[in-house]
C-alpha cells in the first residue's frame, strides 16, 4: 500500500548479513519502473518457509500491505501462504546459497543445478561429476520434513497426495543415482550448512580415495 489509495504487487526478500549473520526481510515492489524497498523485520526462524511467513505477518500488523484476493484456482489458504510457498519452489534458495558457501570455503569446486544423469529428469542442487555425488537441500514444506512440515488447511488431503508423490520421488531418485554409482546426500534446509559441508566433504574425499 502506497498511499492515497495507490496498491502496488509486492514481495519479500529475505538478506543475510555475513558479518552478523542476521537475517533482515524486505517488502519489495515497482514503482514506475523502478524497484523500490522497505525494511519490515530481522527473522530468526529455522527454515525459509517460516522466516517468510513471519515477515509478511509483521507487514501486515505494521499495515504495509493488504490482502488481495486468492486466485480462483489457488489451494493455498491465504495469499502469506500462497507466496511461502511460491518462493519455495524456488532456486538458489538462502540454505543452498549458505552451503555452497560454506562448501568454497573448505576448497571445494562443484556444479550447480544440473542433472547427475541427463537421461534421468532429476535436477541437484550441488553436483561434483567426476566423483559422482549429488546433493540435495530439501524444503520442509514440498518434501514433507518430519519436524517442520505442517498439512494445508484448505485442500489437505490433496496436498497430503503432493507431499508424499514428492517423497516417493526423493526415495526413487536416490536409489536410481545410487544404482549407477552415485553418492546421494540429502539435507533439509533447516540443517546446519557448515556442518553439512564437513558431510560432503568427507563423502567427496572418500570417493576421490576410491577412485585413484
Amino acid at each position: 500500500m502506497l498511499g492515497d489509495g495507490v496498491y502496488a504487487r509486492a514481495s519479500i526478500q529475505l538478506r543475510l548479513y555475513q558479518s552478523t549473520r542476521r537475517i533482515r526481510a524486505y517488502l519489495r515492489w515497482s514503482d514506475g519502473g523502478e524497484t523500490k524497498e522497505k525494511y519490515v523485520c530481522d527473522v530468526d526462524k529455522t527454515t525459509r518457509a517460516a522466516n517468510l511467513a513471519l515477515a509478511w505477518s509483521k507487514a501486515r500488523e505494521a499495515e504495509m500491505v493488504v490482502d488481495e484476493a486468492l486466485p480462483p484456482h489457488s489451494s493455498a489458504s491465504s495469499v502469506a501462504v500462497r507466496a511461502v510457498m511460491t518462493a519455495n519452489k524456488g532456486k538458489n534458495t538462502k540454505p543452498e546459497l549458505l552451503l555452497r558457501s560454506a562448501l568454497h570455503r573448505m576448497g571445494l569446486r562443484y556444479r550447480v543445478g544440473v542433472r547427475p544423469l541427463p537421461e534421468l529428469r532429476r535436477t541437484a542442487d550441488i553436483v561434483f561429476p567426476k566423483i559422482k555425488v549429488a546433493v540435495f537441500v530439501d524444503g520442509c514444506f514440498w518434501h514433507g520434513c518430519p519436524q517442520h512440515y505442517r498439512p494445508a488447511k484448505k485442500h489437505g488431503a490433496a496436498w497430503g497426495k503432493k507431499i508424499e508423490e514428492n517423497r516417493d520421488r526423493d526415495a526413487a531418485t536416490t536409489l536410481t543415482l545410487s544404482e549407477h554409482g552415485w553418492t546421494v546426500l540429502r539435507f533439509w534446509e533447516h540443517d546446519d550448512s557448515e556442518e553439512a559441508a564437513t558431510t560432503i566433504k568427507a563423502a567427496v574425499e572418500e570417493k576421490r580415495s576410491a577412485i585413484r
